[in-house]
């Protein structure tokens, strides 16, 4: 399963990339706005939006970017834990 997360702390990227390798997923993070965001995200299974720390552009940026067939999670709180928590209810049938 493949799963961005858009938003976040800097500091924690390596910890949610972790996380998600821990579920068996594939991740990319963006903590920050970059050139082409729209072309790096590509077509992911899961989109997390941790909406407490992300701009309001590059969450249109992620969401435009997306194909329908995304799943699309918001979650204002950008903890270890809420990654935990989304990935364990969103993950259980790719395991």
């Amino acid at each position: 399963m493949s799963v961005v997360i858009v938003g976040g702390n800097d500091s924690m990227t390596r910890q949610y990339k972790d996380i998600c390798k821990a579920y068996q997923c594939r991740a990319k993070v963006f903590t920050q706005m970059h050139d082409g965001l729209k072309h790096k995200i590509g077509s992911p299974d899961l989109l997390v939006l941790f909406t407490g720390t992300v701009s309001h552009k590059m969450l249109k940026i992620a969401l435009n970017a997306t194909s329908k067939d995304t799943r699309v999670i918001r979650s204002h709180t950008s903890s270890a834990t809420a990654l935990r928590n989304i990935l364990q209810e969103h993950t259980a049938g790719f395991h």
